[in-house]
């Protein structure tokens, strides 16, 4: 059954691994990678990569992605959110550092973000506005 739209904005906020999709081009398939991201109900949704990633470029040249999210308990439950790329703009310390506290224990979030900071390379943060929703709960049939 299809969720609601408080249902599927809530679902999406949580903190889940999200598989993010981008047209890979002519002759090729989505490009589809695991991704962090974070959205709040009635916002858009940002994703940080770097700034020379194939995923940025793809992402640039196409100007809009989808994602996708699920859990399997308690029941089958997923969301795919698709939109334009509203804006792009260098990433700070501080939207690592809350994407990072988003799915790490406390203890490993300041380590992480030092490490990632100094090694990462250059950092984007990409915005989308949620413009397709496609949802199901399994467990509501």
């Amino acid at each position: 059954m299809a969720l609601n739209r408080e249902e599927r904005e809530a679902f999406l906020a949580e903190p889940h691994i999200a598989a993010l999709a981008v047209d890979a081009g002519e002759g090729r398939a989505p490009l589809t990678v695991p991704i962090w991201y974070r959205y709040e109900p009635g916002g858009s949704v940002w994703i940080m990569t770097g700034r020379a990633s194939r995923k940025n470029e793809l992402i640039a040249a196409a100007g809009r992605f989808c994602l996708m999210v699920d859990r399997l308990e308690p029941t089958i439950r997923y969301v795919s959110v698709e939109g334009p790329v509203t804006a792009t703009e260098p990433a700070t310390v501080e939207q690592l550092r809350e994407m990072s506290a988003r799915y790490l224990p406390a203890g490993k979030v300041d380590g992480y973000v030092d490490f990632a900071w100094k090694n990462h390379g250059e950092q984007v943060v990409v915005r989308m506005r949620p413009e397709r929703w496609v949802s199901s709960d399994l467990g509501t049939v």
